[in-house]
């Protein structure tokens, strides 16, 4: 079974194409023949050795990639009947080891799992679970009510631009930074102002919203720089595991997307918001997995507007 992976850390070239054992589903599990895997910054971690500690618990080849697309191919017992064989789905994958997204065969736990859009390919089903997920997260540990006013920095990005489309369908007014040519896109997705990106956008946004706003989703990674713009009170949730000091009574939280890794149900309803159209699928471009390394070049030139997704 093909698949991307290293066996040591560094630049893009460090990936190749190896092959793996085949795996088969055990008891609450299916295996999936993938046909996509996203390109996310939290494999550029897994690959240069900012998660090196985390992997050294697993003997190489490290394989990154959180999020797959694909055909059920097999199924394990004691899995319900929502996953059959010949199913396209998509799922979260969280790596151990040579268990990352970038192979041609993975088997997951079935609440990882669930049943891809209809009428969608493969690769822009890809680039829904992880941070569709993710935002979903972020929107549950703010916990606004509608009405309130939720800022969203990073919103031309994946993740951010999720946060925008759902924090919308909830009710929420939402401020969010742009660049100059990226301010279509997010007024695109829904945000009702749109201010310029930057290290001191709390001022933008408070500009707008003098005593604050409600909530705050830094997908910039921003962190204490972004914290200025929400109210006392208020509710501000970071990325990457950062924690903000302790400051006028803020909810200060860390979205962590593994705490949903198996929640189905969320995932699920990710999914019918994208045939809804509540949702947007942005894909940027494919790449064979020979290219994987491309894929990386690209995605940490910064800029890119969708996800990328290597295909098998």
């Amino acid at each position: 079974m093909r698949a991307v992976g290293l066996f040591t850390h560094g630049g893009p070239e460090v990936l190749e194409v190896i092959d793996l054992p085949e795996v088969h589903a055990g008891p609450g599990e299916v295996r999936i023949r993938v046909h996509a895997a996203t390109v996310n910054p939290t494999d550029v971690g897994a690959r240069n050795g900012t998660r090196a500690t985390m992997q050294a618990a697993d003997p190489p080849p490290y394989v990154p990639g959180m999020e797959v697309a694909g055909i059920i191919d097999e199924v394990g017992s004691d899995v319900p009947d929502r996953l059959k064989v010949g199913d396209a789905v998509l799922a979260i994958v969280i790596p151990e080891g040579s268990h990352g997204a970038y192979r041609e065969q993975i088997v997951l736990d079935a609440r990882s799992v669930v049943r891809a859009p209809v009428g969608v390919s493969h690769a822009e089903a890809a680039t829904l679970p992880m941070n569709g997920l993710t935002a979903r997260r972020s929107l549950d540990l703010l916990d606004l009510k509608p009405g309130q006013v939720l800022a969203v920095t990073g919103a031309a990005g994946a993740f951010g631009g999720y946060v925008v489309q759902l924090a919308k369908a909830e009710g929420l007014t939402v401020i969010a930074d742009a660049s100059e040519a990226d301010e279509p896109l997010v007024k695109s997705l829904g945000a009702d102002i749109v201010v310029r990106r930057g290290n001191d956008v709390a001022e933008r946004f408070r500009e707008h919203f003098p005593d604050g706003v409600d909530g705050l989703a830094d997908g910039a990674i921003l962190n204490a720089l972004a914290v200025p713009a929400v109210r006392d009170g208020g509710a501000y949730t970071s990325l990457r595991a950062y924690q903000a000091e302790p400051q006028r009574g803020i909810n200060a939280t860390a979205t962590l997307v593994r705490a949903y890794a198996e929640e189905w149900e969320k995932l699920e309803t990710l999914v019918k918001q994208v045939e809804a159209r509540t949702l947007t699928l942005r894909l940027a471009q494919t790449y064979p997995p020979e290219q994987a390394a491309d894929a990386h070049r690209r995605l940490e030139a910064g800029g890119t507007r969708g996800r990328l997704v290597i295909t098998f």
